[in-house]
């Protein structure tokens, strides 16, 4: 059967209730602050005016993420490939969604809210210990923040080295996109990729 109503859905699971209900946030307090402070990656959902949807990973050193005060942190725009499908997003409809993580911590943390994009000086100086300075940094302005229980790591085992693949036996990037976009030419290596990333961290 196809649940096509909000009323299907919760006569199928119920309702939250406890600390699930309770726990949303309006700002951001100290362990939260503390969780964003050492987390060194992210992934950020936002959608364009049509409601297509995108997420995108975003990572530094932990702490990569400024937290300016309760309601408003800064990310800052890592040089990239210019696709800017967050950036674009983020001009038509303001607002995001973001997970946070932790290497080693089950729980995660995640924050909504709206958020633009700025080249104010004053925000972009935050970030010149970075190797590339950012031409321009997402302001988010908090408005809902709360701790996610850690039970989708469990079921996965994310953070268990038991758990990692032999990535020799995984297909290169370089292989991936040539099959993709079947292109001629011999892929790009693993070690020549990594070569050329390292120049854009």
């Amino acid at each position: 059967m196809k649940i096509t109503s909000v009323d299907q859905l919760r006569a199928l699971y119920g309702f939250p209730s406890g600390r699930s209900k309770d726990k949303v946030l309006s700002k951001l307090e100290k362990h939260s602050i503390s969780f964003i402070e050492n987390a060194p990656f992210l992934v950020l959902s936002s959608n364009n005016a049509q409601g297509k949807l995108d997420a995108s990973p975003r990572g530094g050193q932990s702490g990569f993420v400024k937290v300016i005060d309760d309601y408003q942190i800064i990310i800052p725009d890592a040089k990239g490939n210019n696709r800017l499908d967050s950036l674009m997003n983020i001009i038509e409809t303001g607002y995001i969604g973001l997970l946070f993580f932790i290497p080693g911590v089950d729980e995660t943390l995640r924050v909504n809210g709206k958020a633009y994009i700025s080249t104010d000086t004053a925000f972009l100086e935050l970030f010149t210990s970075e190797i590339h300075t950012p031409k321009t940094c997402i302001v988010v302005n908090v408005e809902a923040v709360f701790l996610h229980c850690a039970k989708a790591f469990m079921r996965s085992g994310l953070w268990d080295l038991n758990t990692q693949i032999d990535r020799n036996c995984f297909p290169t990037m370089g292989q991936m996109l040539k099959d993709q976009l079947q292109t001629d030419g011999i892929p790009e290596t693993r070690d020549e990729m990594v070569k050329r990333y390292m120049k854009d961290l």
